[in-house]
């Protein structure tokens, strides 16, 4: 008999197969084709900023435009080695030491951000130090196209049905199962059950509300004079989001809640001291352009 909830739920499932297309025996899925949307789009949105010498200190740019396409190889090995590793150590260990094949079984569990984010940063101070380029302007426009790529992969969790949100009675909330994710698992992981849809509240705050922030500090009030403050915002910005949105989302089945029933995530825990790291990455900023005048 179908619930309050149920009836509530007006907004259906897209059918959508999680596999783009497929070549002979290789399938491509939307997941994999949104990494490679991110990095493409996030490459060039940074060309544009990088190619903008108005925008930066002394109006010169820190970073050639041959400089970044070489970056793009280092910064692509960085988000998915550390994003891979990341989530199984933070989320799937004990899994992976009873069968270590799990480590690059994707489909069995995705990737973590903030292993992605220190993945990313690694990579970022080798190139910085071998090219001469200046790291904390490396971090900045780094930062600004990040939510590119958050974008892209929240729409890509939600088309695989995935990181779903809690149990709600909200108009807008949705079953997380369609056709190809039945046939998949043989039963729809997410249960008969009206969730939230969590990765678009992600995919809103965390890439579309975010990357029209930094855009108009780095246009408007040209932040990236101050080297480390757009770091400082999207740092803070992302673990903000990330914090809000960990109240709507289901936690990790292998983890679920650390303390109470609905209370503390490995989300909030992950993001809660990058708040207070994009808050010193501000202030640094500010303080070091105020010494230069």
């Amino acid at each position: 008999m179908p619930t309050a909830a149920n009836l509530l739920a007006i907004m259906p499932f897209p059918e959508i197969d999680p596999i783009a297309f497929s070549l002979g025996p290789l399938s491509i899925h939307w997941y994999g084709l949104a990494y490679v949307a991110g990095i493409m789009l996030g490459w060039y949105y940074a060309r544009l900023i990088a190619g903008n010498d108005t925008l930066w200190p002394g109006n010169v740019s820190p970073i050639t435009k041959v400089q970044l396409d070489d970056f793009i190889i280092w910064v692509a090995l960085g988000i998915v080695l550390g994003g891979r590793i990341g989530y199984i150590l933070f989320y799937d260990m004990p899994a992976v030491i009873e069968s270590p094949i799990r480590a690059i079984q994707i489909w069995n569990g995705g990737m973590s951000f903030h292993g992605g984010l220190t993945g990313t940063t690694i990579a970022m101070i080798i190139f910085a130090r071998r090219n001469a380029i200046p790291i904390w302007s490396l971090f900045d426009i780094v930062s600004a196209v990040v939510p590119i790529g958050l974008f892209c992969g929240r729409i890509a969790n939600f088309v695989n049905g995935e990181l779903w949100g809690r149990l709600t009675d909200v108009p807008w909330g949705m079953v997380f199962c369609n056709q190809y994710i039945e046939k998949t698992n043989g039963y729809c992981p997410g249960g008969d059950f009206v969730r939230h849809p969590s990765q678009l509240y992600e995919a809103g705050l965390e890439g579309i509300v975010l990357l029209l922030v930094l855009a108009v500090l780095i246009y408007g009030l040209r932040a990236l004079k101050a080297p480390g403050f757009v770091t400082g915002v999207f740092v803070c910005g992302y673990a903000l989001s990330r914090i809000f949105v960990e109240f709507f989302r289901e936690p990790d089945a292998q983890l679920g809640y650390l303390v109470g029933t609905n209370w503390l995530t490995m989300g909030m825990v992950l993001s809660t001291p990058m708040v207070l790291l994009g808050i010193w990455a501000m202030l640094r900023a500010r303080r070091q352009a105020a010494l230069q005048h």
